[in-house]
């Protein structure tokens, strides 16, 4: 299955940047969250993360591209690409032994804030622990004195904890929530 990805929201009042590097290319295999480029705006640096692990299909927006808010920036296979006899067996293997998706979790992180912007604050929590998600969902807002960031969920299933209560400061990188696997 291909997932779309897009640029995230840039800020209040942002409504374009330029890509300004790609750090992968068409056929590397990524994992959820390894950077797959970097976004410049007049105000700050974004990197985008990719949603799901898989291979890079396409690279839909070149570097030195300007790209509107939820412009389309690539494609990612899910999954890895097609596996030998050897690697099926031992997905296969490993998917006998995985736990049940309700017992998975996945962690909220805080996206990067822009250039030397190193914390924010928690402004608004948009779900509470035990709603379910969507994916990309926004869960929650971030303020820093620059720019306002919306956090996406990174996968469905269900709010399990949320880490950093409104009002609260988080560092760049630091963790939000955890979200539990689809309910069952």
């Amino acid at each position: 299955m291909a997932t779309e990805v897009r640029v995230p929201t840039l800020g209040e009042s942002v409504t374009e940047a330029t890509v300004a590097t790609w750090f992968k290319k068409p056929g590397d295999q990524v994992a959820v969250d390894d950077m797959l480029c970097e976004l410049e705006t007049d105000k700050v640096t974004v990197e985008v993360p990719s949603p799901v692990a898989g291979t890079l299909a396409e690279i839909v927006a070149a570097e030195g591209a300007t790209v509107s808010t939820e412009a389309l920036l690539a494609q990612i296979n899910e999954g890895a690409a097609a596996p030998g006899p050897a690697a099926a067996t031992a997905t296969a293997t490993a998917a006998k032994s995985a736990p049940a998706p309700a017992e998975q979790t996945v962690a909220v992180m805080v996206p990067v804030l822009g250039e030397s912007v190193t914390e924010a604050t928690v402004s608004t929590w948009y779900k509470k622990p035990g709603d379910t998600v969507a994916q990309d969902e926004m869960l929650c807002e971030l303020e820093t004195d620059k720019v306002s960031v919306e956090v996406p969920a990174p996968a469905a299933g269900v709010l399990g904890q949320i880490l950093a209560a409104e009002g609260s400061t988080v560092q760049a990188g630091g963790q939000l929530a955890v979200i539990g696997g689809d309910i069952s």
